[in-house]
């Protein structure tokens, strides 16, 4: 069965719409699933209006539930009213507030088992904000919405590397003291359990980077890597994780020794998302660690190019596409378990039988 992925529609004066049409025009995408835009019409229209003809003449299919999507249409679920005003390329808070309904409607979908993934439209993180939206951005949001109380994995991923966050959006002034060895070990916790389930990686190498310059110098530079993250790494091989490091971000990155890992734990935001993009800005940003899943692009709002038809969606098309390759990772890892848990159960009966009825000299 297809699986039916939300897409939510993000500030209404940015790319959202725009990338998103860009890759729900793509044929093969309602091959593969049942898409459902969590937007308005009309505003879904005064964007297709700044784009090329093909655009102009999508037909959406309007309707009230996400039981009532069609499969090979594209629907569209009503969040905010027709009033809402469009301004492009300005950051406004009626944008803001249409961003957080979509997202909330969309999510209590995801909750309620309605649809199976959610890909995020970016959003602006400071017109949102209001007392519904006390954050620093999706991935915070969504873990208290569906963490469950543990903890999460800020995530990017392209075909060139993985790269995972212990800080998320932390200012660089607080960077330092939220380097601790309880955090690292949850993160990598996660990553280790991530790379297994969502990206059928059965022993994943993890490389671990330095805080400081030069890995700290043997304390000359910084002692966080004597005192917190080497301790780190060696108790999370003690826990069976094979995690190596702390490497100089710049060497690793530089001599391409990210070839050699199936994911790097960076331990601030631009320590790792500068190169990610670097070297590749179609990458998709990948909540790990929550029992639902969610992508999205890896840029913003990029007001400088809404309604100038100029914005690539190359990066939304893959926040769709990885969506569902890691809920069928999910499926294929759900399978596997239960295969090798009835070889057990078997075993467990077979070497019972033999002790049982071993003839006693």
């Amino acid at each position: 069965m297809k699986p039916t992925i939300a897409i939510t529609a993000g500030d209404i004066n940015g790319v959202g719409y725009e990338v998103i049409l860009k890759s729900l025009i793509n044929p093969h995408i309602c091959e593969i699933c049942l898409p459902i835009l969590y937007g308005n019409a009309k505003v879904a229209r005064q964007h297709m209006q700044t784009m090329d003809e093909e655009y102009r003449n999508i037909h959406w299919n309007i309707i009230q539930d996400s039981k009532q999507a069609k499969d090979g249409r594209l629907n569209l679920i009503t969040c905010y009213g027709d009033d809402t005003p469009v301004q492009l390329g300005v950051s406004t808070q009626e944008a803001g507030q249409a961003s957080l309904k979509s997202l909330q409607r969309a999510c209590q979908d995801l909750k309620d088992g309605l649809v199976h993934a959610i890909v995020t439209a970016p959003i602006n993180k400071d017109n949102i904000q209001s007392d519904a939206f006390r954050y620093s951005g999706h991935t915070e949001y969504l873990t208290r919405y569906f963490g469950e109380g543990k903890d999460s994995l800020m995530m990017m991923i392209s075909d060139r590397m993985r790269v995972a966050l212990v800080c998320n959006h932390t200012p660089i002034a607080k960077v330092a003291e939220s380097i601790t060895e309880e955090r690292i070990l949850s993160k990598l916790a996660v990553l280790n359990e991530t790379l297994k389930t969502d990206f059928s990686c059965r022993k994943p190498r993890i490389a671990v980077l330095a805080l400081n310059p030069h890995a700290g110098d043997n304390g000359l530079i910084g002692e966080e890597e004597t005192n917190i993250i080497r301790p780190s790494i060696s108790k999370a091989q003690e826990q069976g994780i094979w995690a190596f490091g702390p490497y100089s971000a710049d060497g690793f990155f530089g001599a391409g020794q990210y070839n050699h890992f199936d994911a790097v734990l960076a331990m601030y935001h631009d320590q790792g998302l500068a190169p990610f993009k670097a070297l590749d800005m179609s990458g998709v940003n990948f909540t790990a660690g929550l029992p639902v899943v969610r992508t999205s692009p890896d840029h913003g709002t990029a007001y400088g190019l809404a309604g100038k038809n100029e914005a690539d969606a190359t990066s939304m098309l893959h926040a769709i596409y990885t969506a569902i390759d890691i809920l069928q990772h999910r499926e294929e890892n759900e399978k596997l378990l239960a295969n090798q848990l009835v070889v057990e159960i078997k075993e467990v009966k077979k070497e019972y039988k033999v002790e049982k009825f071993v003839p006693q000299d």
